[in-house]
């Protein structure tokens, strides 16, 4: 069996690829994607798109310039349910990582759900070494439509990125 092999560019996200990222969250989800796309015409974020030449994300992630000194701070990663264990995470984080460095930064940091392994096993190995743990809490969208504070224990990594290459 021969695979498919799509040609992947990173971009910035707009807020006209939102209505194409349902996939990625719920309504909730999407207005503070659209507030983070906002916090980027200021620089205070990068807010990434993953795309094949259809120019639809596949793959969507924030990097936070304004949370830990001298360090970009992944958030918001998401990869199509249907394209996941294909690389496209990887390819991701490597346009964050890329955007970080761009800045001068040195150290790229991200925290992992603990109920979440895989994602885990792909920063290990990506480069990212776990140093800390802590709560971190959100609110979601319930099936109902009312709101639910989400709660979980993450894992805080960190990666030295070296220089540009």
């Amino acid at each position: 069996m021969t695979g498919i092999v799509l040609e992947l560019s990173a971009r910035d996200l707009t807020p006209g690829d939102l209505a194409s990222c349902g996939w990625s969250g719920s309504a909730l989800h999407l207005e503070s994607v659209a507030e983070q796309l906002r916090r980027a015409g200021f620089g205070e974020v990068d807010y990434l798109a993953i795309c094949p030449p259809s120019g639809i994300p596949v793959a969507i992630g924030g990097v936070d310039y304004q949370v830990r000194e001298g360090a970009g701070l992944l958030w918001q990663l998401s990869v199509h349910p249907a394209l996941q264990s294909c690389g496209i995470g990887t390819v991701l984080i490597g346009a964050a990582e890329l955007r970080i460095r761009s800045r001068g930064l040195r150290q790229a940091e991200l925290g992992v759900e603990e109920s979440n392994p895989r994602a885990r096993a792909l920063y290990e190995r990506l480069g990212y070494v776990a140093y800390g743990r802590g709560a971190e809490a959100w609110d979601e969208l319930d099936s109902d439509g009312s709101i639910r504070r989400h709660e979980t224990m993450c894992t805080w990594m960190r990666k030295e990125l070296g220089q540009r290459p």
